[in-house]
């Protein structure tokens, strides 16, 4: 992993994001994540559903946030108790090159979704 991408609790625990996303995104609803918790006691993320599970939702689905919510459950059953993602966002878009999200090589740039989410993602700290 990326030093410079390591999260660092508020406990002081060194936390690997892309391996919990890597995690996130192995499940058929997720189609991208970022995880966020840096000096916080717990993480969050942003996530950007799949399109094709988002088309299944139909206008009668639940809320997007419903219906991901037992995903994320989940996954967290299988992270340790630090590394469980405790509440989330939808991204308004999906992360690409295009909307500065996704470098050319297809990482995700923590920092420009930190620049268009940030303050959403610290919300769910209130």
């Amino acid at each position: 992993d990326r030093k410079k991408d390591i999260i660092v609790n508020s406990g002081g625990d060194n936390i690997a994001p892309q391996r919990i996303e890597n995690i996130l995104t192995i499940e058929p609803e997720i189609a991208q994540a970022m995880v966020y918790g840096d000096k916080h006691s717990h993480l969050v993320a942003v996530l950007v559903p799949d399109a094709d599970w988002l088309e299944g939702l139909g206008p009668d689905g639940d809320t997007i946030e419903n219906a991901l919510a037992p995903v994320l459950d989940r996954v967290n059953q299988s992270l340790s108790n630090i590394e469980t993602v405790r509440r989330f966002i939808i991204a308004d878009e999906p992360f690409s090159t295009d909307n500065g999200l996704m470098t050319p090589t297809m990482k995700i740039r923590r920092h420009k979704i930190n620049e268009v989410y940030g303050e959403a993602l610290e919300g769910l700290y209130g």
